[in-house]
């Protein structure tokens, strides 16, 4: 089988226009520890929503290629190339894949959290116009380079579900077991009605909540927050205080036990903090940037509470993902969080759609028309 010298790719070149399709070069082998793959599905994250539009922008990162949550089948692989599991990865298997890491840095070797790498790698932060070019998922294939973090993929989980393991499920599965996991019984309030909103609405069931609050929009996001286990949908038509109000008054008083900011919305942090009960936790994953987010220190102290920020994922967070949604694919709909496939033609609108809420998660299959 003769290996594709280019791939056609949507690059990123000014933030908020239409991306452009271009031909990227492929290596012409791989690597020791590398894979070539070909893109069978990429999911969009609200990370691309904001790196499309420039709210998370640095010097030099343009032009790129959007799209950190793929998965696709191996072309090629170099030599000794082995998943996260040490299972050999060959042509022909299905694989999906975390951030890449060195493996020698302080953060890895020291800390021994990939999340913590000095030189930790998604495909969006690669430029298109310098090797490996073609490493993110709006892209016909992918260099999967030897730091990235593999995983064989099992027959049964979709194309769909494996890509979006890869950061908003790990993400949300991360964020649980930053804060100690779920106490039977107690409250837990979720900022948020994306896709990690309702992961998490549906982890919280699962994990013995005795209560699960969904707080977030549109109305469509929190009729689906109720499918995936919530008790009580907030909406965001009131403001701050009704809704911290709402979850008072579903607690006697008391407060949510564990609350997570999966929204990332001015103004989070100190609803949060408002909401919480004595004692509680209160997790910030959804918060990106620099800006500012006026938080009462006096409440956390008060309420002797336990604020934790929480960044995405490691590769072992991945595999659970994966397996997550394997196991309880009887119990929730998955497929309610996926919009209908595009090409990559459509992938700027698709980009546009979910920046209007009109979707929770888009998705391009690379080989469409």
């Amino acid at each position: 089988m003769s290996l594709p010298s280019v791939t056609r790719a949507a690059v990123l070149r000014v933030h908020g226009e239409p991306l452009t399709l271009e031909e990227l070069p492929l290596p012409s082998e791989c690597e020791p520890g590398a894979a070539l793959v070909k893109i069978g599905c990429a999911t969009l994250c609200a990370t691309d929503v904001h790196l499309w539009r420039g709210g998370m922008s640095w010097p030099g990162m343009l032009p790129m290629v959007l799209g950190h949550e793929m998965m696709g089948t191996v072309e090629a692989v170099g030599p000794d190339t082995v998943d996260a599991l040490g299972r050999p990865v060959k042509v022909g298997d299905r694989i999906g894949w975390s951030e890449s890491v060195c493996g020698r840095c302080y953060g890895c070797t020291v800390l021994r959290a990939p999340v913590a790498c000095a030189n930790r790698g998604y495909g969006f932060l690669q430029r298109s116009d310098r090797w490996p070019y073609a490493t993110a998922g709006l892209a016909e294939h992918a260099y999967v380079t030897p730091g990235a973090l593999k995983v064989v993929l099992p027959d049964d989980v979709k194309d769909t579900w494996a890509a979006s393991a890869g950061c908003a499920v790990k993400t949300v599965l991360h964020a649980f077991d930053r804060a100690g996991g779920i106490r039977p019984g107690s409250t837990v309030a979720i900022q948020g009605a994306g896709a990690l909103g309702l992961v998490a609405t549906a982890v919280a069931s699962l994990g013995g909540a005795g209560t699960v609050v969904t707080i977030g929009a549109p109305d469509a996001r929190l009729e689906l927050a109720r499918r995936f286990g919530a008790d009580i949908a907030i909406g965001l038509d009131g403001d701050a205080a009704s809704r911290v109000a709402q979850v008072m008054d579903a607690t006697g008083g008391r407060g949510a036990d564990l609350v997570l900011d999966f929204a990332g919305a001015p103004g989070v942090g100190g609803e949060a903090v408002d909401m919480a009960a004595f004692g509680g936790r209160f997790v910030v994953c959804g918060s990106t940037g620099p800006r500012p987010d006026p938080v009462a220190l006096g409440t956390i102290m008060g309420k002797e509470l336990t604020v934790l920020g929480s960044l995405n994922g490691d590769v072992g967070d991945y595999y659970r993902a994966v397996e997550f949604l394997r196991t309880f694919q009887g119990r929730f709909d998955w497929d309610e969080m996926f919009g209908e496939p595009v090409g990559l033609g459509g992938a700027s609108a698709a980009i546009e759609s979910m920046s209007r809420l009109e979707q929770v998660k888009a998705v391009v299959h690379p080989w469409l028309p």
